[in-house]
């Protein structure tokens, strides 16, 4: 599904709405012509066309992610596919004030880089991966991997954000991102891995352990490559429920 099929980021635009539009053959912005809703909301979407099309042609993302529902902006995948970072972060605990982030894993255009502590995870350096992307996808990272960064790093994260765990939990995929990836086959190299070991390695590094180090990178890398199967594997199946099971029933 793409930004085009959409129509509840007009304010006035409810889902009930968007699927009374789609079933009379309004699918696309091009196919609006003002019928099936009343007069007001009518100029709203011509509206909202006219200036959306400008946005979608600049690759302003964040636009969209501001008037789209948090559960809807998987819709923004579609079209910001190839700029997408994938991103997971490794820390040393889970309080921003008092623990460090380790590893920074970014996967975008089939590369995965890591940054790390003490080499070249800077602000400098995670400022430039996120302004080469449109859109930001993390597993739990709107309440952890992004505030973290931002209060570590004082960055100010406004990349266009799809957080995963939120439409999984619409599919009814519950949990850790581990047991999601298990509940649907995505497969791992170290399954017996967890972030609990993610600490544990750093600090066998930080003892001297370049191994280990390099155990931790790789798992962290594993988190950022199956965040882009999970997004297929999630956007596949809610195009199929929310956009294309109603247009199917309307032919």
């Amino acid at each position: 599904m793409r930004i085009e099929n959409s129509f509840i980021p007009v304010r006035g635009v409810g889902e009930a709405t968007e699927r009374k539009l789609w079933t009379n053959g309004v699918t696309h912005w091009d196919e609006f012509d003002g019928r099936v809703v009343g007069p007001t909301v009518a100029d709203r979407i011509e509206s909202f066309i006219a200036d959306a099309w400008t946005y979608l042609d600049d690759g302003k993302f964040d636009y969209f992610a501001e008037t789209l529902p948090a559960s809807s902006r998987w819709r923004l995948y579609e079209n910001a596919r190839e700029e997408t970072c994938f991103l997971d972060i490794e820390t040393t605990g889970l309080d921003a004030t008092r623990h460090d982030v380790t590893t920074v894993s970014v996967h975008r255009a089939g590369e995965t880089k890591t940054l790390v502590q003490g080499g070249d995870l800077t602000r400098e350096r995670l400022e430039a991966e996120l302004e080469a992307s449109s859109l930001l996808v993390t597993f739990n990272g709107r309440r952890f991997d992004v505030p973290f960064l931002e209060t570590c790093y004082d960055l100010d994260v406004s990349t266009a954000h799809v957080d995963l765990m939120y439409p999984c939990r619409s599919l009814g995929l519950s949990g850790g991102l581990k047991r999601i990836e298990r509940d649907v086959g995505i497969e791992r190299d170290r399954p017996d891995l967890s972030g609990r070991d993610a600490v544990r390695l750093w600090h066998e590094y930080e003892r001297g352990d370049d191994t280990a180090l390099e155990t931790l990178v790789e798992y962290n890398r594993a988190d950022t490559r199956n965040l882009e199967t999970l997004m297929d594997l999630v956007a596949d199946r809610l195009h199929e429920r929310v956009f294309e099971s109603v247009v199917a029933n309307s032919e």
